[in-house]
């Protein structure tokens, strides 16, 4: 974690699994957990300051992700930022207060807003934006801006998501070998 910022704050300290890649120039604050042979991508923001925050195992945050939670208000109770397991997040996405499922894919400068569902093994095409409240059902792909339904997915789509999780550990590892991890 040479490199990374990794910030207490409201009581809350991160928790890192050992085996996770934690790339120079990431942000990682408050309530945060990151699973076993997870990988957070350069220059990725995770703020768990106002709720939780859960990377699941083998998911991966990629460079310039920023990954934020949505606050209680009043009576209204807000709603933390999870990312199952074996997850695939684009580079400069952004996540507020939704679920991602797993062996789901968020595409590259995608947006997922507040209460958003992505279940798994589904898809937000890139640069779309996934207004609150919305769920994408498993084997389904959305995108434009707003999203919306595109078309159905099938199992050699997420055969192919599995293989790239599996690349992204691999390649995790090796960045966190190079960078004295």
């Amino acid at each position: 974690m040479t490199g990374a910022t990794i910030i207490s704050i409201n009581g809350k300290t991160p928790v890192i699994h050992p085996t996770a890649f934690i790339a120079p120039g990431v942000r990682i604050i408050g309530d945060v957990e990151i699973g076993e042979q997870a990988s957070i991508w350069y220059n990725c923001v995770l703020r768990g300051d106002v709720n939780a925050i859960r990377i699941g195992a083998r998911s991966n945050i990629q460079d310039g992700t920023v990954i934020h939670c949505d606050a209680d208000k009043g009576f209204v109770k807000g709603t933390p930022t999870i990312i199952e397991e074996e997850a695939l997040i684009g580079h400069m996405a952004m996540l507020h207060g939704c679920t991602v499922g797993r062996n789901a894919l968020v595409g590259l400068g995608s947006i997922v807003m507040d209460g958003c569902v992505l279940e798994d093994d589904s898809m937000l095409a890139a640069g779309a934006m996934l207004t609150p409240g919305k769920r994408i059902t498993s084997f389904h792909m959305w995108g434009g801006r707003p999203a919306k339904p595109m078309r159905e997915l099938d199992e050699n789509w997420a055969t192919g998501n599995r293989l790239a999780v599996a690349h992204y550990v691999q390649n995790g590892q090796s960045h966190k070998a190079a960078n004295g991890g």
